[in-house]
């Protein structure tokens, strides 16, 4: 297994930890602000799902804004 690991190019190592990181950085934002609202099910939701940032970043942008604040077009 570890032999595998090794052959892998160093460019698909490099697209792997930034994609890893761009997640991490999304489902951390995602994380803090669900809690920080109290919304349990998109907690979970978050911890279980894992949408490289595209469920994270609509949560931050579309969902948890206060119905008075969403921008309407």
């Amino acid at each position: 297994m570890f032999n595998e690991l090794t052959s892998i190019p160093f460019d698909a190592k490099i697209w792997v930890l930034a994609l890893f990181a761009w997640s991490l950085v999304w489902k951390g934002l995602a994380l803090w602000r669900a809690a920080q609202r109290g919304s349990k099910p998109w907690f979970v939701a978050f911890l279980i799902v894992n949408t490289v940032g595209i469920l994270e970043i609509l949560y931050l942008y579309v969902f948890s804004q206060p119905k008075g604040e969403r921008k309407s077009e």
